[in-house]
């Protein structure tokens, strides 16, 4: 069975603004499927004050509080991550699925650990991504020059854990003289960063990501896009009746008009 969401009618015009709320994809007795806005975090994080899903979930469903496993901020203080089965980062859009029910929690996070989800982002990144399509299969580690960011390259520290990136090119071209490419990523496992991280392993890092592209930010065009270019498009898993849901976030307005500029 497919639960897929109206593109054309949910698109919509991206401000600069973050929305004022997640949109809802699909909802029943054991999930909520949302498009999580750009700037929104997933949960609680000590350091912002940005909007928070998990706040917004527990609004609409006081019930589910408590609902799967407590985190932890570096600094040992407890995290509220009522419903969350995985995450996105606050600058990455999409689709995002929160569990009603512990037992719902239980069986779609099985689900993620056995890599039994197919996932699928839509990015924009610097430069000509020449390979139509590809696999980048490079362990993560933390950055040795930064303890904010993970890194796939040589000189990476810590516990190297495996990372998997299928990647096809939708487009490729030029804008204002400058080259850029827009892909699908498919990743194979779920590491921190790691689509950000891979791309920039590959010196394909994604437009205006300022934690693993500054250096291209400042001197790039950047496709006149204002936001990190990196939107959770597609997740497909089973439910607990069994049946197999797709569920679609829209593609940003913004990425369709700035991969309009590149098209050759």
């Amino acid at each position: 069975m497919n639960s897929e969401s109206d593109e054309k009618g949910n698109k919509g015009k991206e401000t600069g603004a973050a929305p004022t709320e997640p949109m809802i994809l699909f909802e029943d007795d054991d999930v909520l499927v949302i498009n999580k806005p750009y700037g929104w975090l997933t949960h609680e994080d000590t350091k912002t004050s940005a909007p928070t899903v998990v706040e917004w979930f527990l609004s609409r469903l006081p019930s589910a509080a408590g609902v799967g496993e407590p985190g932890y901020s570096p600094q040992g203080v407890e995290l509220d991550r009522s419903g969350v089965v995985h995450r996105l980062d606050r600058e990455t859009s999409g689709v995002l699925i929160l569990a009603k029910t512990q037992a719902a929690y239980q069986q779609l996070k099985q689900q993620f650990k056995d890599h039994n989800v197919h996932k699928e982002y839509r990015a924009l990144v610097y430069g000509r991504l020449n390979d139509r399509w590809g696999t980048i299969n490079r362990p993560i580690g933390r950055s040795a020059k930064d303890s904010r960011r993970r890194s796939a390259e040589r000189g990476a520290k810590g516990q190297l854990r495996e990372a998997i990136t299928d990647f096809e090119r939708i487009g490729v071209g030029e804008f204002q003289d400058e080259p850029f490419s827009y892909v699908k990523l498919m990743p194979k496992t779920g590491r921190t960063h790691q689509l950000r991280v891979h791309l920039r392993a590959i010196d394909r890092p994604i437009v205006m990501d300022g934690l693993y592209a500054a250096h291209k930010i400042e001197r790039s065009n950047n496709l006149g896009l204002e936001r990190l270019a990196l939107h959770a498009h597609v997740l497909e898993l089973a439910l607990r009746s069994g049946e197999t849901h797709r569920f679609i976030a829209p593609v940003p307005l913004a990425f369709e008009q700035a991969a309009d500029r590149i098209a050759e």
